[in-house]
């Protein structure tokens, strides 16, 4: 299977890995390029991009990726290259501003991780191949993948409300927002042959967009 990888999949990882590689043995290097709220704000919004290929660890580092590895591949394959990469970096940009609105009050807040990217890459092979069945990790029953889409939003939201590790979590957010959009956007026939499924996926994505400032109080 790893043969039939796409190309611009496989390269996104090896840049991951490798930037990733390059943090975990120099912190000036992971501080220097890391999101981080008060420097974003002061002028260095390369940091928005850059905190994207950055983990805080192998775990982190082989989730991203594993889940990459997973999605990606529908997306090149059946929107083509470009309109993959515009998916890409489009939700991880995404998910990097909303980090920046959710946090903008926390100067020293800081994240690293493809969470927003990969997020926005699951979320559109869910719209465009809602009948796919993942097995996971010593999970012996197919999960149907907009469930696993679901339940990877309800683990960023939970992240986010407690702050969990070094990791971009409000980017899973951001990050879905913008590959739910832009698949919409650059593949609109979903909304013809899979109206029930965007209805389904997009209400989490607006009663959070409308209600998440008050996961804050809980």
């Amino acid at each position: 299977m790893m043969n039939n990888i796409n190309q611009a999949v496989l390269i996104l990882i090896v840049a991951n890995v490798l930037v990733s590689m390059k943090g975990f043995k120099e912190y000036s290097f992971l501080d220097r390029y890391k999101f981080q709220v008060g420097k974003i704000l002061s002028g260095e919004k390369i940091r928005t991009l850059t905190s994207g290929f950055l983990h805080v660890d192998w775990i982190h580092l082989g989730f991203n990726m594993y889940a990459l590895y997973l999605f990606g591949d529908i997306v090149a394959r059946v929107l083509g290259i470009p309109s993959f990469l515009i998916i890409y970096f489009g939700s991880l940009l995404a998910g990097s501003l909303y980090s920046l609105q959710y946090h903008k009050n926390e100067s020293y807040y800081s994240a690293v991780g493809a969470s927003g990217a990969v997020s926005g890459i699951i979320y559109a092979s869910i719209l465009l191949y809602p009948a796919m069945k993942l097995y996971l990790f010593f999970i012996p029953i197919p999960i149907p993948g907009y469930i696993f889409g679901v339940g990877y939003l309800l683990y960023s939201i939970y992240g986010m409300k407690k702050q969990l590790g070094n990791i971009g979590h409000s980017a899973h957010l951001g990050g879905s927002i913008g590959g739910f959009a832009l698949t919409l956007l650059l593949y609109p026939s979903v909304f013809s042959t899979n109206i029930m499924l965007v209805i389904a996926l997009g209400i989490p994505i607006v009663l959070l967009l409308f209600f998440g400032e008050k996961l804050r109080n809980l």
